[in-house]
C-alpha cells in the first residue's frame, strides 16, 4: 500500500451532528484523508506504513470552519446609521429613506477593484484567524453590472490571496438602485436579461439569492429572478422571512433551495417545505443582535420538521459589522438555545450542505480533503463558551499544517 504520510492519534473528533467523540485517529495521505474512527479500530497497515505520527493528547479536532453567508466585500462603512438606530429610527426607515444599502452601494460603486480589495481583506483575514476556512461571499453592493462583476472578482481575488475556498453567491436583487426607483419590474428585468448572463458566462457566481422581503422584491419577482438562475444554471438561495412572512422561504424551497437565510418571521408552512426540499436554514445571530431585534427564528419549529440549522456571520457594513464566527456560535446558543453539538454542525456539516459543497468539506471522513483544526482544547463546548477570544488552534490544509496561522 501507499504509505502514510500523517497518522494523527488521541484525538477528540466531531461527527455531522456535532457531537464529539473521544480517542479518534486519522489517517491522511496525499492531502486526503485515508481512514478515520476510533483508535482502536485502526487498521494495521496505517499503524505501520506512517512516515509522521502525531499524538493530539486528547486535543479537539473539528472540519476547517464554514461562513456560509457574508457579504464581506464592500467599500466604506455605516457608523452614521448606527448613531441613527440608537436615537430610536429603524432599520426600514433608513432604508426608505435611501440610506441602507444604498449608501453602501454609493460607496462600493466608486471604489477602485484594488481599493475595494483593500478595504475587504482584513476582514477575511479575521475568519480566517479564527479557523474558518471556508467563506461565502455576496455581491449586491453594486446594483449594476460593472459593479456586481467588479465585487465578484475581488471576492474571487480573496480566495486566491488568502487560500481560503471562497464560494461566490450573486445578489443583484438586493434592492432596487437609485438609476431604478419607481421601476422596480425594470430593474428586475435588467438583472435577467444582462447582469446574471453576463456573471454566468464569466464565470464568477457559484449560486444566485435573492432579497425577497416588504422592501426588498416582492414574491413574483423572486419566482422570475429564479427561474432565470435555474436556466443559467445556478442554485439559488433566498433571504426570507427577516422582516415579515411573505412565503419566500415555501416559494424558494418548491425550487430546491440550498438555503433560505434570516428566517424570524419563518411559519410551519414554510419550515415543512424547506424539510421536504432538503433546503438548509441559516440563522443570523449578528444581525439578530445588532438590530435589536425581538423576534427570534423558530428554533423548535426547525427542529421539529427536521431542517438542518446552520449558523453564519452574515458579515455586512449595515447589520451585522462583525468578522468573528465563534462569537456567532456563542450568540446561537446564547439567543437561540441552539445546543453545543448543533452550533458546532451548524459551522462545519449544515453549512457545507448551504452551499452546496459536502463533497470538499463538512465533516471529517474517508476521501475528504485534510482540511482540519486541532484546537487548544479538549472539549467542544469551549468553541462555544468563550466569545471575543481568538481561541488558540493549528490549521491544516490538504494534510499540511500552516504554521502562520
Amino acid at each position: 500500500m501507499t504509505d502514510c504520510d500523517k497518522l494523527l492519534l488521541n484525538a477528540t473528533m466531531i461527527d455531522k451532528a456535532g457531537v464529539q467523540h473521544p480517542c479518534q485517529a486519522i489517517a491522511i495521505v496525499n492531502g486526503c484523508i485515508a481512514w478515520c474512527g476510533a483508535g482502536d479500530e485502526l487498521p494495521l497497515e496505517y499503524k505501520n506504513n506512517t512516515i509522521v505520527i502525531e499524538d493530539c493528547q486528547g486535543k479537539l479536532i473539528t472540519p476547517g470552519l464554514i461562513d456560509c453567508h457574508t457579504h464581506l466585500v464592500y467599500a466604506g462603512n455605516r457608523a452614521d446609521e448606527f448613531k441613527q438606530r440608537l436615537s430610536g429610527v429603524s432599520y426600514a426607515d433608513i432604508s426608505r429613506r435611501g440610506g441602507g444599502i444604498l449608501s453602501t452601494v454609493a460607496q462600493t460603486r466608486a471604489a477602485s477593484e484594488e481599493d475595494l480589495l483593500q478595504q475587504s481583506l482584513p476582514r477575511i483575514l479575521a475568519l480566517q484567524a479564527e479557523g474558518v476556512m471556508t467563506v461565502e461571499i455576496k455581491s449586491g453592493y453594486g446594483l449594476d453590472l460593472d459593479s456586481e462583476m467588479k465585487m465578484l472578482r475581488v471576492a474571487r481575488q480573496l480566495g486566491k490571496i488568502t487560500g481560503m475556498r471562497v464560494i461566490t453567491t450573486f445578489l443583484g436583487a438586493h434592492a432596487v438602485p437609485p438609476e431604478y426607483q419607481g421601476r422596480r419590474q425594470a430593474y428586475v428585468d435588467y438583472i435577467c436579461a444582462e447582469i446574471l448572463p453576463a456573471v454566468v458566462e464569466a464565470g464568477l457566481a457559484d449560486a444566485m439569492d435573492v432579497f425577497s422581503e416588504s422592501i426588498g422584491f416582492s414574491l413574483a419577482e423572486t419566482e422570475q429572478l429564479f427561474l432565470h438562475a435555474e436556466q443559467s444554471g445556478l442554485p439559488i438561495k433566498c433571504h426570507a422571512e427577516q422582516l415579515t412572512n411573505l412565503g419566500a422561504s415555501a416559494l424558494a424551497a418548491s425550487m430546491n433551495a440550498l438555503s433560505c437565510d434570516h428566517l424570524e418571521y419563518l411559519d410551519a408552512k414554510g419550515a415543512r417545505a424547506m424539510a421536504q426540499a432538503n433546503t438548509v436554514a441559516v440563522v443570523l445571530p449578528g444581525a439578530y443582535y445588532f438590530l435589536q431585534a425581538t423576534h427570534k427564528p423558530p428554533i423548535n419549529l426547525l427542529r421539529d420538521a427536521g431542517v438542518g440549522i446552520a449558523v453564519a456571520t452574515d458579515c455586512n457594513p449595515g447589520s451585522s459589522p462583525t468578522a468573528s464566527l465563534l462569537l456567532m456560535m456563542n450568540m446561537a446558543c446564547q439567543f437561540f438555545s441552539l445546543t453545543v453539538p448543533e452550533a458546532l454542525s451548524a459551522v462545519t456539516w449544515q453549512a457545507a450542505r448551504a452551499l452546496g459543497i459536502t463533497n470538499v468539506a463538512g465533516e471529517l471522513a474517508k476521501g475528504m480533503p485534510a482540511d482540519l483544526l486541532r484546537w487548544s482544547v479538549t472539549d467542544a463546548a469551549q468553541l462555544c463558551y468563550h466569545f471575543g477570544y481568538p481561541l488558540p488552534h493549528e490549521m491544516m490544509i490538504a494534510g499540511e499544517w500552516r504554521r502562520d496561522n
